[in-house]
């Protein structure tokens, strides 16, 4: 179980894994691989309390307006970020901002693992490098994520995505871009706690989505970790990708 610091990032020793980590290789044939690791939990569920309300506490959301298919319009959720660099995304510029408190300790803490994870597990993969972190709030079911794939060139060759979610469990599905394989498509049911890290080809084979439902849901609380690699002032970063 993870241990109980006074305060949620009171040090970074404070914190052991509250399970070991899944490991899905989505399409083991291939020559680059896709996978995932999901820890389930992550997070002990006192410290995931906790956590929750440090985050909201240290932030503030608003709603932004994207490009979607040529029209503005508003994201069907409420954002907060921080990064060393900017991050542009549906003709939308996160500007880079500082790291609050207990994101900057759930960067630190968050890389440690996967980079153990990934050495226990014998992967092949460059140890993440997260200089961006997005906060996406879900206040209800009818708040939702659009299918996209995070594959700007300025994200590396093989981008490591990692995922924090706290609050409410939702269905995160994630299908491949090849009609060939649709079939194959996967749900995930993320929950209070848990980490949940899309790495190899994942975002150049798969695109993934958070859903609307119409079950009853709490708030929900999203962080992904990215590793942004080039400055958005290039032209392959100009152009941004589509995400509802």
């Amino acid at each position: 179980m993870a241990a109980e610091a006074s305060h949620p990032h009171e040090a970074h020793e404070a914190h052991e894994v509250a399970s070991p980590p899944e490991l899905h290789v989505l399409d083991p044939s291939a020559q680059r691989p896709s996978w995932v690791l999901w820890w389930r939990p992550f997070f002990a569920p006192t410290l995931s309390d906790r956590l929750l309300a440090a985050l909201v506490d240290e932030h503030s959301f608003e709603q932004k307006h994207i490009v979607l298919f040529g029209r503005e319009v508003l994201q069907p959720r409420l954002i907060a970020w921080a990064g060393d660099v900017a991050y542009r995304y549906s003709g939308s510029t996160l500007e880079a901002r500082p790291w609050s408190t207990t994101l900057a300790w759930l960067r630190a803490v968050v890389s440690r693992a996967i980079c153990a994870a990934l050495t226990d597990a014998g992967v092949d993969a460059a140890a993440p490098s997260f200089n961006h972190a997005l906060l996406n709030y879900y206040a209800d079911g009818l708040a939702s994520m659009g299918a996209h794939s995070d594959d700007e060139a300025e994200l590396g060759p093989e981008p490591c995505i990692a995922s924090l979610s706290f609050g409410a469990t939702r269905r995160f599905l994630v299908r491949p871009k090849r009609a060939a394989t649709r079939q194959r498509s996967l749900g995930f049911d993320l929950a209070h706690g848990e980490l949940f890290v899309m790495g190899g080809a994942m975002q150049h084979e798969y695109k993934h989505a958070l859903p609307k439902t119409k079950e009853a849901v709490g708030p929900r609380l999203n962080i992904t970790l990215r590793g942004v690699r080039a400055p958005i002032a290039s032209s392959s970063a100009a152009r941004g990708h589509r995400r509802a």
